[in-house]
């Protein structure tokens, strides 16, 4: 009698993104440091017009992602914004919106955001204070603009995710941070390591101790916190939370993204110009949705493709018995190596088995 061999695993991903991310506008009326988008004062002129996005709605809606993050430069400088949202959130997407703390955001009516069907809206605090936040984004009231819109979303039953750029320059400010997100009370803290594409270099990010050490605290609030945790362009932190016998959890409120999502693998970016990325910050163009149907680029576009192989990966990553859940950052792998297989360079962990 012949033995049958065991299927392989299906890969979670290999049919459509968790996660869409689409750069609705590269306009801004900040001038962040590390802006991956390096956004503009004023619109382009050749940004995907009002009937070329809602054919792209069209299109993400028989792809069926579970979230699409309608993002920027600052999504609510294009005018039509919410009427997209209301658009994809009849067709049945679950749409979120990340805008800039702006007097543009705060003159805006926060009732009339939900009732354009986000179902999440996400704010940056790269700051613990006023000084260091205004700073960051270089225009001063930042922070407390940022401040009165989580005050605004709260009050309008908004979902609020924080995002917070973890740099070299910042990592001293992480217990003041975190006693700011009990302050705020959003769903989800979000902390990103920074990745040297756009404004931001090499140089500015967190060294690899300083970010285990901050995994480590983060790990201190998984199920502890009132608020969700989680990590971007940090994906060694599932690694710490298997090690400290957390699994893959991250906190106690939803919209979590499942384990092993990583650039090119359960994400796919859509620039302002219709370009598709494995993500806005691994800027390797692999078509644009003005000529193919951005689920046949995410299915078979090679990148995409090579991306979700975790055996794939090189250096340390490749031989790590945490790849499949972690897999690094592909995104910083290129931006500091210019090989988007190569290890990610913030990781300290050295592998002690091939899994």
């Amino acid at each position: 009698m012949v033995a049958l061999s065991a299927a392989p695993p299906v890969d979670p991903f290999s049919q459509r993104p968790f996660l869409v991310f689409w750069e609705v506008t590269r306009a801004c009326a900040l001038a962040c440091r590390h802006c991956r988008a390096e956004a503009q004062p004023r619109r382009h002129p050749d940004e995907l017009d009002a009937l070329e996005a809602r054919e792209l709605m069209k299109q993400l809606a028989e792809l069926a992602p579970p979230m699409l993050i309608l993002t920027g430069g600052d999504p609510l400088m294009r005018r039509d914004v919410l009427e997209l949202a209301r658009y994809g959130s009849d067709l049945g997407l679950r749409v979120g919106l990340s805008p800039s703390a702006t007097p543009r955001l705060l003159n805006t009516d926060f009732h009339r955001i939900r009732e354009a069907g986000i179902q999440r809206i996400s704010l940056s605090l790269d700051g613990a204070c006023a000084e260091t936040h205004d700073r960051f984004r270089g225009v001063g009231g930042t922070f407390e603009q940022t401040l009165q819109a989580v005050e605004r979303a709260h009050h309008a039953g908004l979902s609020i995710q924080i995002n917070t750029t973890l740099t070299g320059a910042n990592r001293e400010e992480f217990p003041a941070f975190k006693e700011l997100m009990f302050r705020l009370k959003p769903a989800m803290w979000s902390v990103f390591l920074l990745v040297p594409t756009g404004r931001a270099g090499a140089k500015e990010m967190a060294s690899p101790e300083a970010i285990e050490g901050v995994f480590q605290e983060l790990a201190d609030l998984v199920g502890e916190a009132p608020f969700a945790v989680k990590t971007t362009e940090g994906h060694h932190f599932r690694r710490v939370l298997a090690q400290r016998g957390k699994g893959g959890t991250r906190g106690r409120q939803g919209m979590r993204s499942p384990l092993g999502i990583r650039d090119g693998r359960g994400v796919m970016f859509i620039s302002h110009t219709g370009e598709v990325s494995p993500s806005g910050f691994l800027p390797l163009v692999c078509g644009n949705v003005r000529s193919s149907h951005p689920g046949e680029i995410y299915r078979h576009h090679p990148l995409f493709v090579s991306l979700r192989d975790s055996d794939a990966l090189g250096g340390k990553c490749g031989r790590c018995e945490f790849r499949r859940i972690c897999g690094g950052s592909r995104a910083r792998a290129y931006g500091v190596t210019g090989d988007p297989f190569a290890e990610d360079p913030s990781c300290i962990y050295q592998p002690t088995a091939i899994a």
